[in-house]
């Protein structure tokens, strides 16, 4: 089992990590802590509570949009995985900013992670890039992401002056599993949704769930105070071949491919955004910084089963 630490191996059994948003990936991250640490969730439904406990998990219920529920957050975990998203509509993340404000009452989080999204970047023409490249978003929901990025670094600085805290945040592409609800590519080939045709296709990105919930537990214990870490794989595809790939392993038959002009006038806003950005990651700090080996370098890989 993946252990991040291992020098301190009784110091991360008596720890205490919370996870805020803690779906798919969340409770991937949640297995490779158990039972070395008690893993908290917060939710908001009585129902998620009792998916979370039978995962042994202790549930904690909350809701993001009432601050007023999350005082008992304040002391409670000295790590906290935060993967909630933002709301979806505004440029900023309220909730993000009402999870900080309730864990500063009482100063005693140590680590805090964000998973984050490669959509801050926007569109970079295919570029291949570090963390160093400044962020231009261009949509509203990854202005949302820059927001909240924003707010996990002050809250890591401010936290650091006396603390010794640090937040982490990481930018995570297309997230895929065969086992992943919401994330099984086979399902998008056998929709038949279309994709670019090969002159006007995009680079995109993408990280197993499993390699991932690996990445957000490293950052834990591993990342550097304020630091962005490119959570990605090594692939290096256009999006209408990734999902040819998909196609072909399967069995299934290949999506249809449109001109950038036709997507752009029969799909969703949300839609021609993932088609619109191109980018290349690289995630050299995910490996030497963190000391991720990645199970599944490649989609093909991943894509196997």
């Amino acid at each position: 089992m993946f252990n991040p630490m291992p020098s301190r191996c009784r110091q991360f059994r008596q720890s205490r990590v919370l996870i805020v948003g803690c779906g798919d990936v969340g409770l991937r991250a949640a297995r490779a802590l158990l039972p070395r640490c008690r893993v908290l969730a917060l939710t908001t439904s009585a129902e998620r509570a009792q998916v979370l406990r039978a995962h042994g998990l202790l549930p904690l219920r909350g809701n993001l949009d009432e601050p007023a529920t999350l005082a008992r957050l304040a002391g409670l975990a000295p790590h906290v995985l935060h993967l909630a998203p933002p709301p979806s509509h505004g440029h900023t993340d309220p909730r993000t900013a009402h999870l900080l404000q309730a864990l500063s009452r009482r100063g005693a989080t140590r680590a805090l992670v964000y998973g984050s999204t490669s959509g801050v970047y926007g569109d970079a023409g295919g570029a291949r890039f570090d963390e160093t490249r400044p962020v231009a978003p261009a949509s509203d929901r990854a202005r949302r992401r820059v927001h909240a990025e924003a707010l996990v670094r002050w809250w890591g600085r401010r936290q650091a002056g006396g603390q010794g805290a640090h937040a982490s945040v990481l930018r995570i592409p297309g997230i895929y599993a065969l086992n992943r609800e919401g994330g099984d590519p086979r399902e998008r080939v056998r929709r038949g949704t279309a994709v670019l045709a090969a002159q006007d296709d995009v680079y995109t990105n993408h990280i197993h769930a499993d390699d991932l919930a690996r990445a957000c537990v490293a950052a834990l214990w591993r990342g550097a105070p304020q630091r962005v870490v490119h959570a990605c794989d090594d692939t290096e595809l256009r999006m209408g071949d990734y999902f040819d790939l998909v196609a072909d392993l399967w069995g299934l038959e290949r999506p249809p491919r449109l001109p950038a002009e036709e997507a752009r006038a029969t799909m969703s806003p949300l839609q021609w955004s993932f088609l619109s950005e191109s980018r290349r990651l690289d995630n050299r700090r995910l490996k030497q910084e963190l000391r991720t080996s990645l199970r599944y370098p490649t989609v093909r890989d991943g894509l196997r089963g």
